[in-house]
């Protein structure tokens, strides 16, 4: 038990606030991306929620941020308890990598024994309790040298996520649940999808990864060297104010932009270095409005959700949900799964079935040169 406390008093929660959240337009935008958004209807925005999930297991003064310099303000706003060394800006969003290797590598410096876990700042998780059960063994199987991740037990063959592929037992003490992962599987189609829920032995990949930060650096630098010593270079001048700028506008522009699940997951599964704990816990990604409508929907196939504090919307015999941001009335009348989106400048309407494709509409934006509602 001496050691599971000590390594919990090791641990340090960093939260990726980036990433723009393209299958939510309108609702979410460049300045105003997902996670400074209510979208559960908990009168907390998802980066609120997220801190507050996690500042009771490492602390609420071992919780950094890692966010874009446009959005520090908003970052602060909802999060008034971050203290300034714990804010890591980026200057332009180089993928997630370069985002928890930075975060992992200043934290080194700082407390050369640290173990950190990265939690994504725009999901929805149920059951706190079993989710802080989960990140306590994935800190004891970092403290023990692993890579360690959280899989999603899966309720459905869901082609939208990638899979983790699970092994045997791995026998730590204090991690009871700990799992080896025999390798990463990316999107499956829907037949796959099915044979991977139905044979009990894949889990979601839900992007936490947890690691002392030494161990992950190390990762970084077998597969990516050039980008590990970016990282380093910035890290050694990041608490030093009269340093950090000069130095983040040399060398950030070079890092390479790659997830982290292709630079340290995929490669320590492939040589047994990764862990899994399987998470028995409620998570979604709000990836779109289909996965929004359904948090709402609790079950219930004929309900019309609702969201926008000023949201004045008048319905008969309609399904599915609508999300305004203007005082606009708007009428739905025998419409089923219906996601419509109304904000002051642009206007979504499209069906649940169809949700995934409203990146197709960002992508189109970008290539007429319409950046103005992005």
């Amino acid at each position: 038990m001496a050691e599971r406390s000590s390594a919990l008093d090791r641990f340090y929660s960093v939260i990726p606030a980036g990433g723009v959240g393209s299958r939510l337009w309108p609702l979410s935008r460049a300045d105003a991306p997902k996670f400074l958004h209510d979208l559960t209807g908990s009168g907390q925005t998802l980066l609120r929620a997220t801190w507050e999930r996690l500042a009771p297991i490492s602390g609420p003064d071992r919780v950094m941020v890692v966010t874009g310099r446009a959005h520090r303000a908003a970052v602060e706003s909802q999060v008034p308890e971050l203290t300034d060394p714990n804010v890591v800006l980026e200057s332009e969003p180089k993928d997630s990598t370069a985002a928890i290797g930075l975060a992992a590598a200043i934290l080194r410096r700082r407390e050369p024994d640290v173990i950190i876990g990265s939690f994504a700042a725009d999901h929805v998780i149920h059951e706190p309790a079993k989710f802080r059960s989960a990140v306590e063994q994935a800190v004891i199987a970092a403290d023990a040298g692993y890579i360690a991740t959280i899989g999603i037990t899966p309720n459905e063959p869901a082609v939208g996520f990638g899979y983790i592929h699970c092994g045997e037992a791995l026998a730590i003490e204090g991690a009871p649940d700990a799992l080896r992962v025999e390798s990463f599987v990316e999107k499956p189609d829907l037949e796959t999808a099915r044979r991977y829920v139905g044979e009990g032995h894949h889990l979601w990949n839900a992007g936490m990864f947890i690691a002392r930060a030494d161990r992950l650096l190390e990762e970084i630098g077998a597969t990516q060297p050039e980008l590990l010593a970016g990282l380093e270079e910035l890290a050694e001048a990041w608490d030093d104010p009269a340093r950090r700028g000069p130095v983040v506008d040399r060398v950030w522009p070079t890092l390479v932009k790659i997830a982290i699940d292709y630079s340290v997951a995929e490669p320590a599964a492939e040589a047994g270095r990764l862990a899994v704990i399987p998470g028995r816990f409620g998570w979604d990604d709000v990836g779109d409005f289909a996965s929004i409508a359904k948090l709402h929907s609790a079950g219930r196939p004929a309900n019309l959700a609702i969201l926008g504090e000023h949201a004045r919307v008048l319905s008969d015999s309609a399904s599915g949900i609508v999300i305004s941001t203007t005082d606009r009335i708007i009428s739905l009348i025998g419409v089923q799964d219906i996601v419509v989106v109304d904000t002051p400048d642009a206007l979504l309407v499209t069906t649940s079935e169809h949700a995934q494709r409203v990146k197709s509409v960002v992508d189109a934006l970008k290539l007429s040169g319409r950046d103005g509602v992005l």
